[in-house]
């Protein structure tokens, strides 16, 4: 139901997900607990039906429309100073949540747990494999895995289905509307971190994602790690922006020079590799020039986190694993096919 003092939104940014969204909203809407809901979709100017089949079939949902395509961030920054609830539910909309995830998400945050960012185990949709609960990331932010059952402290949740308090959102400040898409959940699990905010993986019922089909990558097939060159460009770059912006001083000055210099190792041995001269170009080369060009707003969301900041260098690294997880993934599956 819809009260006037709403406890959840459910916030999905939606492209042209005509074939999904269906999955994805008949979840939301077969939810049952006591709590209030809304939904909310930001359609950005998808070309396919997927707004007018919204329209017709859910007309309960608050419909926000772009008439340009601003990606993914700046869709959720819209939905989130748009939504009424309590907190936050950032949901794909490829990912569709199975039953009492609601319910359950509520009553976790309501017990003592109402500043902290909640994820749920996640599941492909292909064929309900276990695919994380939860993350912890190397040095230099790369996602590591949990399989772990259990409630357990991560170091990311995954921003496909993300519950984050009001309160928590705010002080953050949401996300970079430039970071465009990926690594935007590892930047906000970071920040709440950096400000003395837990981030919890339920045990429970956890959703089902179509991991990658958006960006296409990210995932490991047939014991071969296959990624795209869009997703690898902007995982980097907005890897980098996070250290930027979130890692305490000592840290930054230790790790940054490090992050570099793995970088440019990694170019050289994709090149090496004969995995194509224009794509290792691309996803590398426009990195410094795009640091450049953002070092204000970077700086500014810098400042603004550290002077809010209460969490110690040790409890920020308390989630890190400090081998570089991609030389692990190099050893365990061979270098990367970029498409």
């Amino acid at each position: 139901m819809i009260g006037a003092s709403l406890d959840i939104s459910v916030c999905i940014a939606n492209y042209n997900g005509e074939d999904d969204l269906p999955a994805c909203l008949d979840s939301v809407f077969a939810q049952q607990g006591n709590f209030s809901v809304e939904v909310l979709l930001h359609d950005d100017a998808s070309t396919d039906g997927s707004l007018q089949a919204v329209r017709t079939r859910y007309p309960g949902v608050k419909i926000l429309v772009s008439t340009a395509n601003v990606g993914f961030c700046i869709s959720n920054n819209r939905l989130a100073k748009a939504a009424r609830g309590r907190y936050l539910l950032l949901l794909n909309n490829d990912a569709a949540l199975r039953p009492d995830s609601l319910s359950r998400l509520l009553a976790f945050a309501d017990s003592h747990h109402t500043d902290c960012i909640l994820g749920l185990p996640q599941h492909t949709r292909a064929d309900a494999a276990l695919v994380d609960r939860g993350y912890r990331t190397d040095p230099f932010l790369n996602p590591i895995p949990i399989l772990t059952p259990g409630t357990h402290e991560a170091g990311v949740a995954t921003g496909a289905c993300l519950w984050i308090p009001r309160q928590v959102w705010d002080a953050i400040g949401g996300f970079p509307p430039w970071f465009e898409s990926v690594a935007e959940d590892i930047f906000l699990c970071l920040a709440a971190r950096l400000l003395g905010h837990r981030v919890l993986v339920l045990d429970g019922p956890g959703f089902d994602h179509w991991i990658g089909k958006k960006l296409g990558g990210g995932k490991v097939v047939a014991q071969r790690l296959l990624t795209t060159t869009r997703r690898r460009a902007l995982s980097e770059r907005n890897k980098t922006a996070a250290m930027l912006m979130c890692y305490p001083l000592p840290a930054l000055l230790a790790l940054l020079p490090l992050h570099a210099v793995s970088l440019a190792a990694e170019a050289l041995f994709l090149l090496v590799r004969r995995s194509g001269r224009d794509k290792v170009a691309r996803i590398y080369g426009p990195i410094p020039g795009w640091l450049w060009r953002h070092r204000r707003p970077i700086h500014n969301w810098r400042q603004t986190l550290m002077r809010q900041r209460c969490a110690s260098t040790r409890t920020m690294f308390a989630q890190t694993v400090w081998r570089p997880h991609k030389l692990t993934m190099l050893l365990r599956h061979g270098p990367p096919e970029l498409r």
